[in-house]
């Protein structure tokens, strides 16, 4: 099966409203991520080690929106996705159905292109694909965001090795959350027996590389170590460092900017006092206690 690479899928709108800052995109990219996605990635520029960009699993496209800013010329953004497609499997096809039912290439390509003019090159499909689909040692920076079933998650991480040049990093999301142990082990499984050396730790997301560590330690300890507005921390595991790190208080780097950015909000959110009828629900499914939800659910 051959897999839609580039061909546009449609932009017409899928929201109730388009997004005017990254933030109204959905999905999950904590600050702390934000600044350390844009400290690897300006530390690259810099060294001019240059390459191309990687995505598997990208939801609406939040965190790919921020990575299509930091292209430079000749190098291009791929997205691996199932979006709407059929999953490989059955635990995969009950994980889409549960977490992502939603998620559709028009909604992607919608939120990207609100952002950019240019649509990332697109594998729809699953992430078994990569290898086949991107060349060997032809990316520098490769985040892996897709399935969180250990078998997954593990051919996921071998592809990213595949695909990173030397001196790549690659960042794992959801390595530590309770209902991911799957991703747990296949990245701790990468350190002790596939080479991978942890760079440092945030609360969602783990960055390694395959690369030289010691020198990418040492320049964000003296990046950060100084910074009365974070905390960054030193493990030893298994014969070497980890650092961990809250950036949250860092000042956000420059997002890209929405097309939209100037529009005013819908008229039911803003100007006149009132909240939407399904944000109401929500509000009070989420503060009253159990016994007057139950009551008002009744008189409705």
């Amino acid at each position: 099966m051959t897999p839609l690479t580039t061909p546009d899928a449609g932009t017409e709108q899928v929201h109730d409203r388009r997004p005017r800052s990254l933030g109204e995109v959905k999905g999950w990219f904590r600050h702390a991520d934000i600044v350390l996605f844009d400290w690897f990635l300006s530390r690259q520029d810099r060294l001019e080690q240059h390459g191309d960009l990687l995505e598997m699993g990208a939801y609406m496209g939040k965190s790919a929106i921020f990575l299509q800013a930091y292209l430079r010329a000749g190098e291009r953004l791929t997205v691996c996705d199932l979006f709407d497609g059929e999953a490989p499997d059955n635990p995969n096809a009950r994980e889409m159905q549960k977490s992502y039912s939603t998620l559709t290439r028009r909604a992607f390509e919608a939120n990207f292109r609100a952002f950019h003019e240019e649509l990332p090159r697109i594998i729809h499909g699953p992430t078994s694909w990569v290898p086949d689909e991107v060349t060997d040692a032809s990316c520098r920076f490769v985040h892996v965001d897709a399935s969180h079933l250990y078998e997954h998650v593990r051919g996921d991480i071998v592809a990213a090795r595949a695909a990173l040049g030397e001196e790549g990093v690659v960042v794992l999301d959801d390595y530590r959350a309770h209902h991911t142990p799957g991703v747990a082990c296949a990245a701790w499984e990468a350190v002790v027996t596939g080479g991978l050396k942890p760079v440092c730790l945030t609360s969602t997301k783990f960055y390694g590389t395959w690369g030289d560590v010691a020198s990418i330690q040492d320049e964000l300890l003296a990046t950060l170590g100084e910074r009365d507005d974070c905390w960054v921390g030193a493990e030893e595991i298994a014969g070497g460092r980890v650092l961990r790190v809250n950036a949250d208080r860092v000042p956000e780097p420059r997002l890209p900017r929405s097309r939209y950015a100037g529009e005013k909000p819908a008229p039911s959110e803003a100007g006149t006092g009132r909240v939407p009828a399904s944000r109401g629900k929500k509000i009070a499914k989420d503060l009253l206690p159990p016994v007057v939800t139950r009551a008002l659910r009744g008189l409705r």
